[in-house]
Formats: C-alpha cells, sequence, structure tokens
C-alpha cells in the first residue's frame, strides 16, 4: 500500500514539472505518459510495463508530428495562392484553346487538386459563409475541370460554378454600371487605339506593346493580363485606362481577368472554343466592326455593334470569324473581363485570393 506521505510527494512532483518551466515538446511526451500513469500502480512498474509507457509516448510523438506537417502543408497550399500559373492568355476569344493553351492555372486532374486544396485552406481560414457554390465546386464532382452545362456545349476548362445562371449571351442590364460607363468611354478608347494602331501586314516587326499573333490574323494590345496592369501600355491609352478603373466588377486582381484591345483580320476564323470559368463574363465594346463578322456563342449567332457593349459567357463554346473582304479592314473591340453577375461577394474574395496573380 501507498504511504501517504510518499504519495502526496509523488503528485506534488508531477505537479510541479507539469505547471513549471520545463519543456512541452515532443522529446518530452514518453516521459510525461510515465509520470502521468505512476498513480495507477501501487507497486514499482515492471520493466514490460516500462516498454509499453515508451512506446505509447513514441506513437504519441509520432501523431503530433504528423499533425503538424499536414497543417504546415495546408499553410503552405494556402498561401502558394496562384503561384502555378496564371492566365497569360489574352481578352480575345482566340486566347482560349484552353486551359493549358491560354496559360490559364493548370489542367487535368492534377490542377483539380490544388484548386480543391486551395478552396478548402482558405474556407478553414475563414469560413464558408455565403461560399455554397465554391463549397461545392472545391469539393470535386462538375465544380473542377470538366463541369458539363447546358446540352454540353459549356464547358469551363477549369472552374465550374454550379447554379450560377447560364446563358451565351448576358443582358446588359445585369452589368448596368460598367456598361454604360464604357460605352460612354467609346470616343476616348477609339482614340486610344488609333495612338496604338499599325497597318497589321505582318511584314514589318510587331510595334511595341502588341503581343505575338494568337493565331493567324489574330491581334491584341493588353492593358491587363491575367489580372496584372501592363503599366507601359497602360500609360499610352489613358482614356482606356481610366475607363477600367471606374469598373465596379472588373476582375482585376485575378488571374482570370484581363483587358485589352483585340484585332481579328478579314478572312480569320476561329473554331469552337471554351474559357476557364463560368464565373466570368466577357464584355465587348465595339470599336471598327465591319460588314462580314460574326460571333457564335453556344450555338447562338450575334454580331457587334460600334459603340455598344455584348456580354459574353465564354465558359459556353464559341466561335469568331471575320468574313469581309480585306478592303473592309480589321475588326476591333475592346475587351473586358467581368465578374459574373451572380457570382456574390464572399464568392469573389475567395476566388481572388486562391487565383491572385503572382506577384
Amino acid at each position: 500500500m501507498w504511504k501517504g506521505r510518499n504519495q502526496e510527494a509523488v503528485i506534488e512532483g508531477t505537479a510541479g514539472e507539469l505547471g513549471g518551466p520545463g519543456s512541452w515538446g515532443l522529446e518530452g511526451a514518453a516521459g510525461l505518459l510515465a509520470r502521468a500513469s505512476l498513480p495507477m500502480f501501487p507497486w514499482p512498474l515492471p520493466l514490460g510495463s516500462s516498454a509499453l509507457t515508451v512506446l505509447l509516448g513514441a506513437l504519441t510523438s509520432l501523431f503530433l508530428w504528423y499533425c503538424y506537417r499536414l497543417g504546415s502543408e495546408d499553410m503552405q497550399a494556402l498561401g502558394a495562392g496562384s503561384r502555378a500559373g496564371g492566365v497569360s492568355g489574352g481578352p480575345d476569344v482566340c486566347s482560349q484553346a484552353g486551359p493549358r493553351g491560354s496559360g490559364d492555372p493548370g489542367e487535368g486532374p492534377g490542377a483539380e487538386g490544388l484548386v480543391s486544396r486551395r478552396l478548402r485552406a482558405y474556407a478553414r481560414r475563414y469560413s464558408w459563409a455565403g461560399m455554397g457554390r465554391v463549397r461545392r465546386a472545391a469539393h470535386g464532382g462538375s465544380g473542377l475541370a470538366g463541369g458539363t452545362g447546358l446540352l454540353g456545349i459549356q464547358r469551363p476548362g477549369l472552374l465550374f460554378l454550379p447554379d450560377l445562371p447560364s446563358s451565351p449571351f448576358v443582358p446588359r442590364d445585369a452589368q448596368r454600371h460598367d456598361v454604360e460607363l464604357l460605352q460612354s468611354s467609346f470616343p476616348a478608347i477609339l482614340r486610344d487605339f488609333g495612338a496604338v494602331s499599325w497597318d497589321f501586314s505582318g511584314t514589318t516587326p510587331l510595334p511595341r506593346g502588341w503581343s505575338p499573333p494568337l493565331a493567324p490574323g489574330c491581334y491584341q494590345l493588353l492593358l491587363y493580363q491575367a489580372g496584372r496592369c501592363q503599366p507601359s501600355n497602360c500609360r499610352r491609352c489613358p482614356g482606356a485606362y481610366r475607363a477600367l478603373r471606374g469598373l465596379r466588377s472588373f476582375m482585376s486582381a485575378n488571374t482570370f481577368g484581363n483587358a485589352g484591345f483585340s484585332v481579328l483580320l478579314p478572312g480569320a476564323r476561329l473554331e469552337g472554343r471554351c474559357g476557364p470559368t463560368n464565373a466570368r463574363v466577357r464584355c465587348h465594346l465595339g470599336l471598327k466592326i465591319p460588314p462580314g463578322c460574326e460571333l457564335v456563342v453556344g450555338g447562338e449567332p450575334q454580331c457587334w455593334a460600334e459603340g455598344h457593349c455584348l456580354l459574353v459567357d465564354d465558359s459556353f463554346l464559341h466561335t469568331v470569324a471575320h468574313n469581309g473582304s480585306p478592303e473592309d479592314g480589321p475588326r476591333v473591340v475592346f475587351i473586358v473581363d467581368l465578374w459574373h453577375p451572380n457570382v456574390a461577394g464572399a464568392e469573389r474574395q475567395a476566388l481572388d485570393f486562391v487565383f491572385a496573380p503572382d506577384p
């Protein structure tokens, strides 16, 4: 039997070490377990029991180490943001050959898992409040890379948010403020294009600021590329830049966000493609629209009009063509990527965090 005095001494000694300045690290776990188990036995511990205690301590240490590593990986994924890659493709529909072809952040099962992990890490740090669609996308299924929409003609290459109202063309009233601002800025934006325009003959070196042709007869000058401002181009186009700064729903902090001039030469045609996500709509402001130009989205044909905006959900299969003659000149539109009007504020914040442009 235990002597009262000895029992008190053991308890006092153990309590003093647990509450004192001793280490709480993993290396002390086995010792803590051994001391905590002493009052349970009325005689000195046999050799087998001591070995069992040490084994339990070792297993506890391994478990704690595993938890630490798991948490570190989650935080690394969270902090990585979008360092796996940004949308380097420009604003034109011709840039949407596919997630990899346009430089979108990843493609295939690996990219699906990466995006899903980042969304879950973001929610663990903050919450899923107000992000029902994003949560369903993060848990896989049709949400990531391969979601199939209406009749299989809506196939975003990377991120599909379920339950968003889907139509190839979005009513202008859905983004009334931004549409009216861009249309009122039409003279200034057209003037900016005149200042940076060239003959597009392809016989001279590519002028400063213009990107290499994404396809024959398809040129672009970007003010924002993959959510990053292009300072030299913005300085050369002050009217367009001022209009972009006044927009409320421009995806200016997201790798899905681009803005700039898109030029299509006569005879050029770009067959069916789909954009990377249904979380955005592309606003096309017509600048120079000669006869014979055509845009077909989700099987529905439309045409641009000079000085007017057209809102396109480019996650639908779409084709663009300039069937005019060489005398007609190029088709020119100013394209801006806007948030889909039904993507809520909390969803925007989460997607901006996960798809933030590279620093």
